[in-house]
């Protein structure tokens, strides 16, 4: 099987399998990827630089997916480099034959092995040189036409000189019954027996002034004169009897004669081919057909003029009018491989369009979605390619019309993908943190952050991969988070309580000092104050008693009212450590 592959196709693949890489692999912007062809085999190589990591195996798995949907070529050998930017030598290699896709496109069963492939033109590399893509094409010549293609089945002298024998021994058995009937009257009055012979002395003359007439021809009108001129002289010579004692010069002139005929009929054939094609590429070509048949009228003006050699009578004619018709011979050529390439590239864009479709149909997760819109991109970005003026563009802009919504909805389905996923995982982080705050018993963070968990959970878009899964933490998320009002709801209270102990037990004098925990109130009165209040009794004031009873009274009313409020038991102790009251909520 031979590979031929332009220099733009190998380009285009390249920017296929890179494409492919930047959606599947997460440093896929690192990777380069460069196509040539060596041996028949397709090579392709792909570096990136130093530091960036590989994952060897799945490159090469999905270098080979992305070649298997976009070639069609049952059979063809394919080699696949991994190697390091700026290093000679790839560091890995991975060889593989391409089994053809299942989906084919337009024109796919008309493909031959030598022609399969949607590329033309080949690339060549020496053995000793490590792999590395040229930079330009090899050059190919045009295979010679075959100048003896058309070239009529029998001469015109031939034809002549079998007419002209087979009507010589008809005529001979009539003469033969002639002269016995009248003795040989026939014999003597047929032409150039016994008389002057005029077929001869016009058909020397025409031969003598052939090249003054072909010299002063200027159309093909002219031409046609010309070859009428020597049809009458060898109609004229083919009357002579074969007992002409001049019929041996009269076959001489009749052979050179028709020669003569022949090949300006060639030469009219040849101008009437060159005209029709000129007239056809006054217009723009709108298919391949079209360009095909131009190439093959020029083929046929050029065929039949490149067999007139230098010493004819009509070299001098035909010389510049076949250097002007190989230069639009070449022109058409040179059309037929730019045309042929932007219709290989619309069959490559429906190849990778038909993969698109397959992909989408099966996408199950967000990387397979967004390999969905890559492949609907290079479609259509290979559509877009391809100019006004090929044969191609027609059919181009009909497929972009219907390629260019599929690419929108394919890149709206991974855009929502997308933001779920980002929303998913939102609410996993959120939750995360909150049972953070937790552990630090920072429960008004918690309930925050438990808060916006659950509403990312319930944002998650129904229509997407991720709506089960954020579904089953609605639930968890629910209950965590009024777990953590509770908890904050306690402890705003003890919160409160400490508050109004502290208020309770500061003064000018520190009245007491507390402990305050989830099942208790623990509080125990300052030597300082009991100071205060012994020196108050010994100084002996009027009321000092029951200043100081009231005193502690209104101290244990408060402390239970804390109890009471933060439904905790309160013990008070005095500064030596002795229980002077208790007080039970609800006892």
């Amino acid at each position: 099987m031979q590979v031929a592959v332009i220099e733009e196709d190998l380009q285009f693949i390249a920017q296929i399998l890179q494409e492919q890489l930047r959606a599947e692999i997460p440093s896929g912007e690192f990777f380069q990827v460069k196509c040539a062809v060596k041996n028949d085999q397709l090579m392709i190589l792909t570096q990136h630089p130093q530091g960036v990591a590989a994952d060897t195996e799945n490159i090469f798995t999905l270098l080979e997916d992305a070649l298997q949907s976009l070639l069609n070529h049952h059979g063809q050998r394919v080699e696949i480099f991994l190697r390091i930017a700026s290093v000679k030598l790839p560091y890995a290699k991975h060889s593989l034959i391409l089994k053809g896709s299942e989906v084919g496109g337009v024109g796919e069963e008309e493909k031959t092995e030598e022609n399969s492939s949607p590329f033309t033109t080949s690339y060549s590399y020496t053995d000793e040189q490590p792999f590395v893509p040229s930079d330009s094409p090899e050059q190919t010549e045009e295979e010679p036409f075959d100048p003896m293609a058309d070239a009529p089945d029998l001469s015109f002298y031939t034809t002549s000189k079998s007419r002209r024998s087979v009507k010589g021994i008809v005529l001979g058995i009539a003469l033969v019954t002639i002269a016995i009937l009248s003795g040989g009257a026939y014999f003597l009055t047929r032409p150039c027996v016994m008389f002057e012979c005029k077929e001869i002395q016009t058909a020397e003359e025409l031969q003598k002034s052939f090249r003054q007439l072909i010299n002063s021809a200027k159309s093909e009108t002219n031409l046609t004169n010309v070859q009428q001129q020597l049809w009458q002289a060898v109609a004229a010579l083919q009357t002579i009897p074969n007992w002409s004692p001049r019929y041996q010069e009269a076959e001489k002139l009749t052979k050179n004669l028709s020669e003569r005929s022949e090949t300006i009929d060639k030469v009219v054939k040849a101008f009437s081919a060159a005209s029709l094609a000129a007239q056809k590429s006054k217009t723009s070509a709108n298919s391949l057909e079209e360009l095909k048949a131009r190439q093959n009228l020029w083929r046929q003006a050029i065929a039949p003029l490149e067999t007139i050699g230098a010493k004819n009578e009509l070299y001098g004619l035909v010389q510049p009018q076949l250097a002007t018709y190989r230069a639009r011979l070449h022109s058409v050529n040179q059309q037929l491989l730019v045309e042929d390439k932007w219709l290989k590239k619309l069959t490559a864009a429906k190849d990778v369009a038909n993969a698109a479709t397959k992909r989408e149909n099966t996408a199950k997760t967000l990387p397979e979605l967004q390999k969905v819109q890559s492949t609907w991109q290079v479609a259509v970005n290979a559509l877009i390619s391809i100019p006004k003026n090929s044969p191609a563009y027609p059919e181009a802009q009909t497929l972009l019309v219907d390629y260019k919504p599929k690419l929108a909805i394919a890149r709206d389905r991974a855009t929502k993908q997308v933001l779920a996923a980002q929303t998913y995982k939102q609410a996993i982080n959120v939750a995360e943190q909150a049972k953070r705050y937790e552990k630090q018993n920072q429960w008004q963070a918690a309930v925050t952050y438990w808060n916006q968990a659950l509403s990312a959970a319930k944002q998650v878009s129904t229509d997407s991969f991720y709506y089960t899964q954020a579904q089953t933490l609605i639930e968890p998320y629910s209950t965590s988070l009024k777990q953590a009002e509770e908890k904050l709801q306690a402890a705003n209270f003890l919160q409160q309580t400490r508050t109004d102990l502290e208020k309770t037990c500061s003064g000018a004098i520190r009245v007491c000092n507390f402990t305050l925990t989830a099942r208790e109130i623990m509080v125990r009165i300052t030597p300082e104050y009991e100071e205060a209040l012994n020196t108050s009794l010994n100084q002996g004031k009027q009321n000092a008693v029951a200043d100081v009873t009231n005193h502690l009274q209104s101290l244990q009313q408060a402390l239970e009212v804390i109890s009471d409020n933060a439904n905790l038991a309160v013990i008070v102790f005095d500064a030596q450590g002795n229980q002077i009251h208790g007080h039970v909520p609800g006892g």
